[in-house]
């Protein structure tokens, strides 16, 4: 059954105060005798990561005899701030992007942190969370959880939410999440319309069932949220997909310089689905395979006090392939 954006918005969008009852959250999940893995790609967060993990386990305290979360993973980029050894102190299970299926080489960023992390994720759903959120909310950890334990037919919650800019000394209530609103949204509403009613198309938390996880490629670096939203909805289709609304998240905002390559990665993650399925030919080969290394220069054309310059950057795309399948042969 085709679903309409539209309506899917109007029946698949929750709100976090829906599942405040911790008790009865907790309670609906033991009754389907299920296990929640949450886990936080790390790097340089020593100052933030501290308190979210303190956060996970007031609600898992709060929920009563059945936590919420059964297992806090850190996956950490090897950080020189002492990340991992504040995310230990405080109870998380601590691993290196690095190391974990270091027979894959070295990790080439989030979203091969996230991939990796699934290697060792022992929870019937996973859950993943930003490692750089300020003042930390108990209800981005419950709120997201809600849906997905409420309703079986929903296997994938996306986070919603405001997102504050804050410059200097001004702060814009709405400001925030600009490749979000310049460059995802559009990119959704022209290619994949079905998609187009994701108020955070690009927030990094959100929740599925770890089969889902496990049975879908990773893109690596600022491409992964685009490629698992993309793939999720082709797999479960719109109506198994939620969104739930978290109130007002403040995390770290990027130089604008960097959010123009941050857009590239969602074009080209995009762009790579669209190859993949037929509706965009590349190269003038039209059989030509699809690398799981791309490399592609990007060339960035600034006004500097030096003058202007013409910046060149390697951004390389790797696509990691569903991890049930490398798993089967280790």
């Amino acid at each position: 059954m085709t679903v309409d954006a539209r309506d899917w918005f109007k029946h698949r969008s929750y709100d976090y105060r829906q599942f405040s009852d911790l008790k009865d959250l907790s309670r609906r999940k033991h009754e389907r005798n299920l296990t929640v893995s949450a886990v936080l790609p790390s790097r340089n967060v020593a100052d933030t990561i501290g308190a979210i993990v303190d956060s996970i386990h007031a609600v898992n305290r709060d929920a009563g005899g059945n936590p919420l979360v059964d297992q806090i993973l850190v996956i950490d980029a090897d950080s020189p701030d002492g990340t991992a050894d504040v995310a230990a102190d405080r109870g998380a299970e601590v691993f290196s992007e690095n190391e974990l299926m270091h027979e894959h080489g070295g990790a080439h960023g989030k979203g091969d942190a996230m991939w990796r992390s699934l290697s060792v994720a022992r929870g019937d759903l996973v859950m993943f969370m930003d490692a750089d959120t300020r003042d930390f909310e108990s209800q981005l950890v419950y709120g997201i959880l809600g849906p997905i334990l409420e309703d079986p037919a929903v296997r994938y919650v996306k986070a919603a939410y405001r997102r504050p800019f804050k410059s200097e000394e001004a702060l814009q209530v709405d400001g925030g999440g600009r490749v979000t609103e310049l460059s995802t949204k559009p990119l959704f509403n022209l290619f994949y319309p079905e998609l187009a009613g994701f108020v955070q198309p690009l927030a990094g938390e959100f929740v599925a069932d770890r089969e889902l996880f496990r049975s879908i490629p990773f893109l690596t670096g600022y491409a992964v949220e685009t490629g698992i939203m993309i793939d999720a909805f082709k797999t479960v289709g719109l109506d198994g997909m939620a969104q739930v609304d978290l109130g007002t998240r403040q995390n770290r905002h990027q130089p604008l310089r960097d959010l123009s390559r941050m857009s590239y990665a969602v074009l080209r993650a995009v762009a790579r689905r669209m190859r993949q399925e037929g509706r965009l030919n590349q190269t003038s080969d039209p059989d030509a395979p699809v690398s799981p290394f791309q490399f592609s220069d990007y060339l960035h054309a600034v006004a500097t006090p030096e003058g202007l310059q013409l910046q060149e950057y390697v951004e390389e795309l790797v696509e990691r392939p569903p991890i049930k399948e490398v798993l089967k042969v280790r």
